[in-house]
């Protein structure tokens, strides 16, 4: 068991095919935190809605946050666009767990963070929810293909490979997509008068300076499988779960911070 300051987990998407619940679950049986802050789109509503499926692991994934209360850890659930439900509970607790709208994390060294899911600054899901719509059914399909691919490139003994991950690093327009929400967070923590910004929702793991604010992302848990840890000695660090048949006993990588 790895223990941490606190740690930051978006994007999970509970209820969803492409959710790597059996790799969360490692997760939380080996890392553990005196905060949890649940970063958005914990549960996927959109999909459910679409059609019911919850397998038994997504409920064990359930479990075992609310044991981590139990446990005297605090979990904070910061609702997303995928599990916008819970938007209109801000201030009540389930189980022990907090909902809140937004949240300040305060560091070892007194810098304070700013902690919300991101789709806010999203202008596709604010001004356009079709073509967010539509943008989840493709990242789905790509997942879908994505499987297939790497049956394939398994059986020719070859690692995995991500084809959105891939579209997101070299498509032009996803490339400007990144940067332009990651300029509007940096904005919005400019405007609160905060040294820095954590929060998930476009599944881009990062630690970045921009402009003098410290820009961390979760990223996700349906391809990178990363979360954001502060240690105790005020370090902010990316944890990875890399996508391997045996999870048991996967090595926590640390992702380098990267440069401004």
């Amino acid at each position: 068991m790895q223990r941490y300051r606190a740690v930051f987990i978006s994007d999970v998407h509970l209820g969803t095919r492409g959710c790597q619940s059996r790799l969360v679950l490692d997760f939380l049986k080996r890392v553990d935190a005196d905060t949890i802050y649940l970063v958005g789109d914990i549960v996927d509503a959109w999909r459910l809605k679409q059609g019911w499926y919850w397998p038994q692991e997504h409920n064990d994934v359930v479990q075992k946050l609310l044991r981590k209360v139990r446990k005297h850890a605090r979990v904070v659930y910061i609702p997303g666009n995928h599990d916008e439900f819970l938007r209109d509970y801000y201030g009540v607790h389930f189980g022990g767990v907090e909902v809140m709208e937004t949240t300040i994390h305060e560091g070892v060294d007194g810098r304070r963070y700013l902690v919300v899911h991101g789709d806010a600054f999203d202008l596709v899901v604010r001004h356009a929810k079709w073509l967010a719509l539509f943008g989840d059914w493709a990242y789905d399909f790509a997942l879908w293909v994505n499987t297939y691919l790497n049956h394939a490139r398994r059986a020719l003994g070859l690692t995995y490979w991500s084809l959105s991950q891939w579209a997101k690093l070299k498509v032009k327009h996803a490339v400007n997509f990144i940067g332009d929400f990651e300029n509007a967070l940096v904005t919005e923590a400019k405007k609160q008068g905060v040294d820095g910004i954590i929060c998930g929702h476009i599944h881009h793991a990062a630690i970045r300076d921009i402009q003098g604010v410290r820009y961390m992302n979760c990223g996700d848990w349906v391809e990178s499988c990363t979360a954001l840890a502060e240690t105790y000695d005020g370090e902010f660090i990316l944890l990875s779960w890399p996508l391997q048949e045996e999870v048991s006993t996967t090595p926590v990588r640390i992702v380098e911070a990267e440069a401004a």
